[in-house]
């Protein structure tokens, strides 16, 4: 078999990516139906690009985490609600409430470090350097709670380009 096939006229990357991405918004979408509040010991580690278009962060977070940032739902958040496009939450950060509203195409993680869960996407959004930045802050993790350590459940889509 020849590994230097033609190249597909079918987005398949994106098709994935953007179905993936609405996984998301659907267990967003059944925590509102839920009334705001997950269920058993499930929370969420969400990360995406604060640059992003359509991200919608207070000046301070953009300031201090003007890449990549992860918020954390567990315990104290609320106001999550969920469009067709987007989601937003209400969070706080060293004791500050902020509204933040997320598009899912800026997201470029999910975990649910209850069931060993995650998904990592490839970004939508033009690569920018990559400055470190500090962990986020809002709501510390449970003891005991660590982001899945050996990836078994994590699906990292990531369709090879011809070089």
């Amino acid at each position: 078999m020849n590994d230097s096939g033609p190249d597909s006229l079918i987005p398949y990357d994106e098709i994935v990516q953007e179905a993936l991405r609405a996984v998301v918004g659907r267990v967003l979408g059944q925590i509102v139906a839920a009334g705001g509040t997950l269920p058993g010991n499930h929370h969420f580690y969400i990360t995406f690009k604060s640059g992003a278009p359509g991200v919608s962060i207070p000046a301070h977070l953009r300031e201090r985490f003007p890449d990549e940032m992860t918020i954390v739902l567990q315990n104290k958040f609320w106001d999550l609600a969920v469009e067709a496009a987007s989601f937003s939450v209400g969070l706080t950060f060293n004791q500050v409430p902020a509204k933040l509203t997320i598009p899912f195409a800026a997201i470029t993680g999910f975990v649910d470090p209850e069931v060993d869960f995650g998904l990592q996407f490839q970004a939508e959004v033009a690569e920018i350097l990559r400055e470190p930045h500090e962990a986020a802050e809002n709501d510390a993790p449970v003891a005991g709670a660590e982001p899945a350590g050996d990836g078994s459940n994590v699906v990292s889509v990531d369709f090879g380009r011809k070089k």
